[in-house]
């Protein structure tokens, strides 16, 4: 019989690469780790791992077991979440994981209705940024987190977790002007690597140019305070332009954010997991695709609506 804590660390040594990052993300030692490997390949009867030198990599054999390990930890998930039902229903800690504009719009309503219906939930909020929620939930440190992708860049299924679409936003772009050509434009970025820089070179490459970087910043609330200070334009999601400051117009493109509700496959039903899903569908409508933004706030298109074009 195979040993599931033992098929954990070799899916996510198929995940992280290393024996040194699974050590890392389980607190194990690597000697310990690559112990608990050995003694799997014996349970399997065939080798696993193929080592060169200090590193390795999986065998034919290791990416079959691979497979099958996500149904069975999926499986153990499930059953896990049936027990907690019988003893404990919707009680005890839950771990939550969002990143900073849920946790300024969607998340307080969320943790309020939570209080109120489910007083029994010891409720514990992390902002992170959504790339990190998958790892944080597959090692356990997250129950619940929000994810998003943005259908010019969509996100790659993971077999190990379930997701639940909450909202799908409009992205503007941020002036403070009616501008004829971004592409004489400056642009905010984020950090060259996130999820929101590959976004703004994607959308910018399919009006045929590439944006010129001036500043770079993360938060959407710094992004917008430079745009109001006139430095240069921007990209932003309805949830974090709710508010925008004074002199900012903002122009509707079709590109979306779509935001999702993830946890642990097989631990939708545990019943703590459920209630904060369930809060979360209950509260994600009142945030709709196309927030309501004040007819000031939100800049007429001007023939540029739907997309960005430049000047050719």
């Amino acid at each position: 019989m195979l040993d599931a804590r033992r098929l954990q660390l070799l899916h996510d040594l198929d995940r992280l690469g290393t024996i040194a990052r699974v050590a890392q993300a389980r607190s194990y030692t690597p000697s310990a780790v690559s112990q608990q490997l050995t003694a799997l390949e014996r349970e399997a009867g065939v080798p696993l791992l193929e080592r060169t030198g200090r590193s390795v990599r999986l065998t034919a054999a290791g990416r079959v077991l691979v497979r099958h390990a996500a149904t069975v930890l999926a499986a153990l998930e499930e059953a896990d979440a049936a027990l907690a039902a019988v003893r404990s229903g919707s009680a005890g800690p839950i771990r939550i994981g969002a990143f900073p504009s849920a946790m300024r719009t969607l998340l307080p309503r969320v943790l309020v209705a939570l209080g109120t219906q489910h007083p029994a939930l010891e409720l514990a909020v992390t902002e992170l940024d959504p790339f990190l929620v998958p790892g944080a939930l597959r090692d356990r440190t997250l129950d619940v987190g929000l994810i998003h992708d943005y259908d010019v860049v969509p996100a790659p299924d993971d077999p190990l977790l379930e997701q639940v679409p909450l909202l799908s936003e409009t992205v503007f772009l941020a002036s403070t002007s009616d501008i004829s050509d971004m592409s004489v434009m400056p642009w905010i970025l984020a950090t060259p690597g996130t999820l929101c820089h590959e976004v703004t070179l994607r959308v910018c490459a399919a009006a045929g140019f590439t944006p010129r970087a001036r500043h770079h910043a993360d938060d959407f609330g710094t992004v917008l305070a430079l745009v109001a200070a006139g430095q240069g334009v921007s990209l932003v999601p309805a949830l974090a332009a709710a508010d925008p400051p004074d002199g900012v117009r903002l122009t509707a493109l079709e590109t979306r954010r779509r935001t999702r509700a993830a946890c642990r496959r097989g631990d939708a039903t545990r019943p703590a997991v459920a209630a904060v899903i369930g809060a979360l569908l209950s509260s994600a409508p009142r945030f709709p695709g196309d927030v309501s933004l004040s007819e000031s706030g939100v800049a007429a298109a001007h023939g540029n609506q739907g997309g960005l074009h430049a000047e050719r």
